[in-house]
């Protein structure tokens, strides 16, 4: 009884895996690469998100790609795809034409007929990086995307598994579209490289995060030379820098330049 109970449990992972990574990632709030592939850690994190699913590790996935489902996947060292998939990208097409992006996400349909994005989307950011995001604007790093949801709670939920408590930004997708700002729909998640700041609204930078940002540039103040009005030929101490040279420091003594000279001429008279 315990064995079939078993072999039911690894089937339905099988079919949910195959739901996920062939048929709607964007449920999950997963974007695959172009070629379909999901790291394993980042699947296995959106599964323990659906009730009932905690409990899966990389070990249960294994045991699936030995079943009689192993033909349907291609699992390689971190990541896993199927090979026959419901959803296809293509950002060539998009990059390709001007104005609104002519890339295809489909479950057989064109982008063409796809529905504008809403005014709002949403993205998750690290706490930590809140405030150079609210300066700089967001850039997605090289061979992966940007993922913005219509829906706060999807936005959140990607956002918790980098940060326990992700700062939620508000995305003026309409303006920025307009501006030449490339959105691609993605089932419910529209995809894109940059966004400039300026269409990003939010929370004002917590209290803790701005303190610790004024810590470390008082740090940095500490270290930076200051302007001297010294003339030329004569210098200043600085106890604190210059005691520090003379204190013993443990382990083997460093050798001087008199030694080192010594040590030269040696080699040089052989």
């Amino acid at each position: 009884m315990g064995t079939r109970n078993h072999q039911i449990k690894v089937n339905q992972l099988s079919r949910l895996l195959i739901y996920i990574l062939g048929h709607r990632p964007d449920e999950f709030g997963l974007v695959p690469d172009l070629d379909g592939f999901v790291v394993y850690k980042e699947l296995i994190q959106a599964i323990h998100e659906e009730p009932g699913w905690s409990y899966v590790r990389r070990s249960h996935i294994n045991e699936v790609l030995l079943g009689k489902n192993r033909p349907l996947f291609q699992p390689e060292e971190n990541r896993i795809r199927v090979l026959e998939r419901r959803w296809r990208l293509d950002f060539d097409d998009a990059a390709r034409s001007p104005g609104r992006p002519r890339g295809k996400f489909s479950y057989g349909q064109d982008m063409d007929s796809r529905q504008k994005p809403p005014k709002i989307l949403y993205i998750p950011v690290r706490r930590r990086a809140h405030p150079v995001v609210m300066e700089k604007g967001l850039k997605s790093s090289e061979g992966r995307y940007l993922a913005l949801s219509a829906e706060e709670d999807m936005a959140l939920r990607i956002g918790k598994r980098r940060d326990q408590k992700p700062v939620l930004l508000e995305i003026m997708a309409w303006d920025a579209e307009k501006e030449g700002v490339l959105l691609y729909p993605f089932g419910n998640l529209f995809l894109t490289n940059q966004i400039p700041a300026k269409y990003i609204s939010g929370p004002p930078v917590s209290k803790e995060v701005l303190e610790r940002r004024s810590d470390g540039g008082t740090r940095e103040e500490r270290v930076r030379p200051v302007a001297s009005n010294l003339t030329p030929g004569t210098f200043s101490l600085d106890i604190a820098r210059d005691t520090g040279r003379f204190q013993k420091t443990k382990g083997k003594k460093r050798k001087g330049w008199k030694e080192e000279a010594r040590n030269l001429r040696k080699r040089k008279g052989r």
